[in-house]
């Protein structure tokens, strides 16, 4: 198994073209094309889990936070970070993080949160924009079917809860061949007239590349006419937080309750219980505070984050309330969502969930 293949598999799933611009997600040490012999799963990707790693014989870390966010201008061990990322080139450790990319994908870190929930309906927060784009490409009718589906194959088409949708007119197409052409219809130096469909799709910005090879390869014409626009929809299945339905109602103190059991808490920190119940959960794992406003608009019962300040409670007002679970704690499910997905992809691969517990915040009970 190399580690490319791996990666390719957990790109599929998070394209890095999803990561938030501040972000550092990908492989940060190692070679792509280095054997794999086992990854370990964590949040962080500290110098204990390279440890771990090395111990259990696996020379990968797969992590959700990266460990390198900023340039390093030194590497001499004067921090947690340079020290882990010695090790890892010391001891031939590869290590990939998978973090935005991860947040901003419908059935993603927030989907895992919603899962453990039970949450239904659940749809993205705040959509992507300026992340899908629309093809218009040119065919002959009688090879329309087969071009339509090899770009819906290529992962075009989608739109909510319905694929395979394209819009399709018919029309004339006119050419003329020149000197060296190879014409499917027609012959060099003629004009030529021919009745084709235009077909109109839409695809995720990302997916260009492949949907082009699948267009080039299923379309007879040598030089296809298309066009690809840039549109201004949002994307309904990438973007941060979630928003879902819980099977039934519950009463605020009873929800908190539910919390605790769910993400294993010692406790946590919510702005002011309004008295109503809870139907409309609004979520997202990590920090938070910048989807508020986009969880009031939801008119969701609850918000379920972490790292919230003082005076971002107050941002609630009376109208949901803001459950801070912790940062750690909101997104500790991912390391099994990225075992779920190594393990449906590659069945005998060693994916291992860490045993160590990286979280750097303690309780004092």
């Amino acid at each position: 198994m190399k580690m490319a293949s791996i990666i390719t598999a957990l790109e599929a799933v998070a394209p890095p073209a999803l990561q938030e611009n501040y972000d550092n997600a990908g492989l940060l040490t190692g070679m792509p094309d280095w054997d794999c012999t086992g990854a370990v799963v964590s949040l962080d990707a500290t110098e204990d889990v390279i440890e771990e790693a090395i111990s259990r014989k696996c020379n990968m870390v797969i992590a959700h936070h990266p460990i390198i966010f900023k340039g390093l201008k030194k590497l001499n061990g004067k921090n947690y970070i340079e020290r882990a990322i010695i090790k890892a080139i010391k001891n031939d450790i590869a290590l990939y993080a998978i973090h935005t990319n991860l947040d901003n994908v419908l059935n993603g870190v927030n989907g895992m949160m919603a899962e453990k929930l039970g949450l239904k309906q659940t749809r993205v927060l705040a959509p992507k924009t300026d992340a899908l784009c629309k093809l218009v490409v040119f065919v002959p009718e009688a090879q329309a079917d087969k071009v339509r589906d090899a770009i819906f194959a290529a992962g075009a088409g989608h739109i909510g809860n319905y694929s395979q949708c394209s819009f399709n007119s018919q029309g004339t197409g006119t050419f003329t061949a020149e000197k060296g052409a190879h014409p499917f219809i027609g012959e060099v130096g003629k004009p030529e007239a021919t009745a084709e469909l235009k077909i109109e799709t839409v695809f995720p910005s990302w997916l260009q590349a492949a949907v082009l090879a699948a267009l080039r390869a299923a379309h007879p014409y040598e030089e296809p006419a298309f066009d690809i626009y840039q549109l201004g929809n949002s994307y309904e299945r990438a973007g941060a937080g979630l928003v879902g339905i819980l099977p039934e109602p519950m009463e605020e103190e009873s929800f908190l309750r539910y919390l605790k059991e769910v993400f294993a808490l010692p406790g946590l920190r919510h702005s002011p219980l309004r008295g109503k119940q809870v139907k409309l959960v609004a979520l997202c794992g990590g920090a938070g505070s910048f989807l508020i406003s986009n969880a009031v608009a939801a008119k969701a019962d609850f918000f379920i984050t972490g790292d919230m300040k003082y005076h971002e409670f107050f941002d609630a007002d009376g109208r949901m309330v803001i459950a801070d679970v912790g940062h750690y704690e909101s997104e500790q499910f991912t390391i099994d969502l990225i075992i779920r997905l190594l393990r449906e992809k590659f069945p005998t691969f060693a994916a291992l969930k860490t045993g160590v517990r990286t979280n750097p915040v303690s309780y004092f009970l």
